[in-house]
């Protein structure tokens, strides 16, 4: 049995060949990961079948991905912490003619965010993905504001994700790992209003007043390290 068909053992997609399908495609580009698609596949019959497979719509990513992150929460279950960082990241097809893409840093721009959890050891051991979220931005009204939900939300959640498996891995002390976009009050209270399941290490942004008073930039920088 290869490394994709242990690792994706039990995906279900209702059809075997499917299924067969998704692990030859995922061993395909493993081996060239900047490769694009056709140049990954092995002639040219595996390169249709490939976007037949990525085309259906009788499944998403997330079934996909399940079988993976049921492997990734089992190795994590053999580590005593485990850090679950997040980030996001601009896919960029500009000059692409693909259907349902939106706006990235500039409004001239189309793509795509991912923002996933990816979960390692403090030794860098990669472990695996817990959770992505992947949206499109819709493109700025006249007066300067963006429709739609407040891209904000997606810390909030990731947090919520790994307080989630936090309960399922009680040996396990799970630390939530954010750039400065998460550093919003919103997280903090989110984290407090579950009681802390999982710690959580954010890049400070604000220079916060501190409850004893002071400020926090300058108390850590006067503190011993």
């Amino acid at each position: 049995m290869g490394w994709a068909e242990a690792e994706f053992q039990g995906l279900d997609l209702g059809d075997t060949r499917r299924e067969r399908r998704a692990v030859q495609l995922i061993e395909r580009l493993a081996e060239r990961p900047t490769a694009s698609i056709p140049e990954a596949c092995r002639g040219w019959g595996e390169t249709q079948a490939a976007y037949r497979f990525l085309g259906s719509e009788a499944y998403d990513w997330m079934d996909i991905l399940e079988p993976h992150r049921r492997c990734t929460r089992t190795r994590m279950a053999a580590h005593p912490v485990v850090l679950c960082l997040q980030d996001t990241a601009e896919l960029d097809f500009n000059g692409q003619g693909i259907a349902g893409l939106g706006p990235l840093s500039y409004e001239a721009q189309r793509g795509m965010y991912l923002h996933p959890t990816y979960a390692v050891s403090p030794a860098r051991e990669p472990l695996g993905v817990l959770d992505a979220w992947m949206w499109a931005r819709r493109p700025k009204g006249p007066d300067g504001t963006r429709a739609g939900e407040k891209e904000s939300v997606r810390w909030l959640e990731g947090y919520a994700r790994v307080a989630e498996l936090a309960a399922e891995l009680p040996a396990t002390r799970l630390v939530y790992v954010a750039d400065r976009e998460a550093d919003i009050r919103d997280l903090m209270v989110r984290a407090r209003d579950l009681g802390t399941p999982a710690d959580w290490l954010v890049r400070a942004k604000h220079n916060r007043a501190l409850p004893a008073g002071g400020k926090l930039w300058p108390t850590v920088l006067a503190g011993a390290v």
